[in-house]
């Protein structure tokens, strides 16, 4: 049976309320939850853009059972891959057990902040590796000592960890990055349905790993109403990962997506009410042979109908796949 997560999306969602969304995501029944972790919203419409290690810390103390994951962190700019670790483990202390550690190589419209520029996609896979290589030591407690290409370590030992070490999960997008997701990662992340990065994951020793997806849509009893909010909050989503790494800010992604309409976005994110639409949206990653699923309800505003919504109808509805 497929889990069905719930994403806490921190470009559209003040901090207070995602600690909220958080426990009500339990209340209803999700199986577990996922945060975003920006220093940007993608568009400016979206407002916000909060610190989530810090809302994981509420979340974590405001839930009981709700398995949590970053869905993810970059840990080769903003963040030194040894301040990572130290937040996970503190992470997997505070929850329990109940986290797990998504990381990610990042986009432009995050790292950049620090004033270091952006480094080619060759590059950020380089200096991917060192960063999971310096995490995953960390994690066994012992003391580490690194000097590599990218980072150095002088002697980091993490004095708080979890009973059991925090699992990996790795984003990829292709080949390449299935790869190293299947060498140091405990699961596959990958947003959209694609088998070919499923297939490329097991082929590199992956095959018995989980595989986390995401799909965003827009609950509303009016499917006009919902797919002008999809619009307005998500069409920056129409650039594919390759444009999406690159841009540098919000006015970047409101340049590219400014010739995207409404049917463009509605014809990737479920728009309305119509149950059937978002089982048939999910199939796709199941058939591709995705275990996890986390929805994104589009608009801050509008948690509360889909949670309803979700414990009523959708969710059911899911198990049945």
């Amino acid at each position: 049976m497929v889990q069905i997560g719930y994403t806490l999306m921190c470009e559209q969602t003040p901090a207070r309320q995602l600690v909220d969304d958080a426990a009500k995501a339990e209340q209803v029944g999700f199986d577990y939850a996922v945060i975003s972790d920006h220093y940007f919203p993608w568009l400016e419409a979206q407002g916000h853009a909060a610190y989530a290690w810090s809302v994981l810390g509420a979340v974590a103390h405001a839930t009981e059972r709700l398995p949590l994951m970053t869905y993810v962190t970059c840990p080769i700019m903003r963040y030194h891959p040894a301040v990572v670790a130290q937040k996970a483990a503190t992470m997997g202390v505070l929850s329990d057990g109940r986290f797990t550690l998504g990381l990610g190589s990042g986009e432009n419209l995050n790292e950049h902040v620090i004033g270091e520029g952006w480094p080619s996609a060759d590059r950020r896979h380089r200096m991917f590796r060192e960063a999971v290589t310096i995490i995953t030591e960390l994690f066994g407690g012992q003391y580490v000592t690194y000097d590599g290409e990218f980072y150095d370590v002088d002697s980091a030992k993490l004095y708080d960890l979890p009973e059991r070490p925090v699992p990996i999960g790795i984003a990829a997008s292709g080949g390449r990055s299935a790869a190293i997701a299947a060498e140091y990662g405990d699961l596959l992340i990958v947003n959209e349905p694609m088998p070919e990065v499923v297939g490329q994951f097991a082929q590199a020793g992956g095959a018995d790993k989980p595989v986390y997806g995401q799909l965003a849509l827009a609950y509303d009893t009016d499917a006009e109403k919902a797919k002008e909010r999809a619009h307005r909050l998500w069409r920056w989503s129409a650039a594919g990962w390759k444009v999406m790494a690159e841009l540098p800010g919000p006015v970047n992604f409101e340049a590219y997506s400014q010739f995207v309409t409404p049917d463009d976005v509605a014809s990737s994110v479920p728009c309305g009410g119509d149950v059937e639409a978002v089982v048939e949206a999910v199939k796709k990653y199941t058939d591709a042979g995705y275990t996890h699923v986390a929805l994104v309800q589009i608009g801050h505003d509008q948690q509360e109908p889909f949670f309803r919504w979700a414990e009523q109808e959708l969710l059911p509805a899911l198990r049945a796949l």
